[in-house]
């Protein structure tokens, strides 16, 4: 029976688990191929010319959602306007690349892919079920194969191209890569799905520290922002953390400013800084929760990404997604052209 479900669930969804492990590996890999002018300068984190930046892009176009800073792997802001276009800009507030949908730039619509399968918000909840189904097949595929481990040889590819050398090359593959991708497939899925994963660790949550909503209904005076202030004033909350991004209001809303304190793993940081929109100043603060649960839900995202662990980690996630789009790929078609080779 497990050998059943397994083999007919791989022949439905082994595809679609292939599309999600390849451009998975890619992504993984996304600051060495981006290829765009002035994407490896030397970060700048001086709030000066983080204000110079934050006025560029909001002067490129109106209806500015938010601005990611420069990394170290990627030393150009991101710009996201509310009309769903977006650009690049240097750290001096140079336009370097402009785009009016995903379709304009490959890193856009991979990730796309792979988090939501070109399917908007809807398509996360395949994914995200695809993620439980992958962590399935791995633990079953760990059973099924302790019944032949004696005959056990690794291979990146199959000896032949017949239905038993591909059988035989998906299991011995799929029990070196099954760690990997029950760790993808869990991670993935509590990504997607964060209240999964409070409702899980709730007995071991602890209070949280700081104000945890913005403040609302804030009058609109019409002034402009002094950004430069306003980023200082942001820095001021948490001295040492790295801006990572401003994510801009409604009417009657607060700023919302995101940093990266050394301790945190998460690219963006999860310290919270609300300013008023209408002079800058800081009007709340939220620390990141450090109780065990917390710190675990914070890891979940570098891990799954290759954000944490360097260059070593990165191949070993390479390695699981490529070896996904493999057993995915061969195994759906061995299911289904079973016949075509003895």
């Amino acid at each position: 029976m497990l050998r059943l479900a397994h083999r007919w669930t791989g022949g439905i969804v082994g595809l679609l688990l292939a599309v999600i492990g390849l451009s998975g590996a890619l992504m993984v890999w996304e600051h060495t191929w981006l290829c765009l002018p002035r994407s490896n300068e030397r970060l700048v984190t001086d709030s000066k010319t983080l204000g110079a930046s934050v006025e560029a892009a909001l002067t490129e176009e109106p209806g500015l959602k938010r601005i990611t800073f420069a990394s170290e792997e990627i030393g150009l802001h991101e710009a996201i306007y509310s009309n769903g276009s977006g650009a690049y800009f240097a750290q001096d507030g140079v336009l370097v690349d402009r785009w009016t949908s995903i379709w304009d730039r490959p890193e856009l619509w991979l990730f796309e892919l792979h988090q939501h399968l070109l399917l908007g918000q809807n398509g996360k909840y395949i994914t995200g079920l695809l993620g439980l189904v992958l962590f399935a097949f791995s633990a079953s595929g760990i059973g099924l194969w302790w019944q032949t481990r004696k005959t056990f040889e690794l291979r990146l590819w199959p000896a032949r191209m017949t239905r038993s050398g591909i059988i035989r090359q998906h299991r011995d593959l799929g029990i070196v890569a099954a760690p990997l991708l029950m760790l993808s497939g869990i991670t993935g899925t509590l990504i997607l799905f964060p209240v999964a994963y409070e409702i899980l660790s709730s007995p071991w949550a602890g209070p949280e520290i700081g104000n945890s909503t913005p403040p609302k209904g804030l009058p609109l005076t019409g002034s402009k922002t002094d950004w430069q202030k306003a980023i200082a004033n942001a820095r001021s909350a948490f001295p040492g953390a790295v801006l990572r991004r401003i994510t801009f209001p409604e009417p009657g809303a607060a700023i919302t400013v995101r940093l990266k304190q050394p301790f945190e793993w998460t690219p963006n940081g999860r310290s919270l800084v609300w300013l008023d929109p209408s002079n800058g100043a800081l009007l709340a603060s939220k620390e990141p929760p450090s109780n065990g649960s917390a710190v675990i839900a914070e890891a979940l995202y570098p891990i799954h990404s290759g954000k944490i662990g360097g260059t070593v980690w990165k191949l070993f996630l390479t390695f699981g997604g490529l070896g996904l789009a493999m057993l995915g790929t061969l195994g759906c078609w061995s299911f289904w052209f079973r016949n075509a080779h003895n």
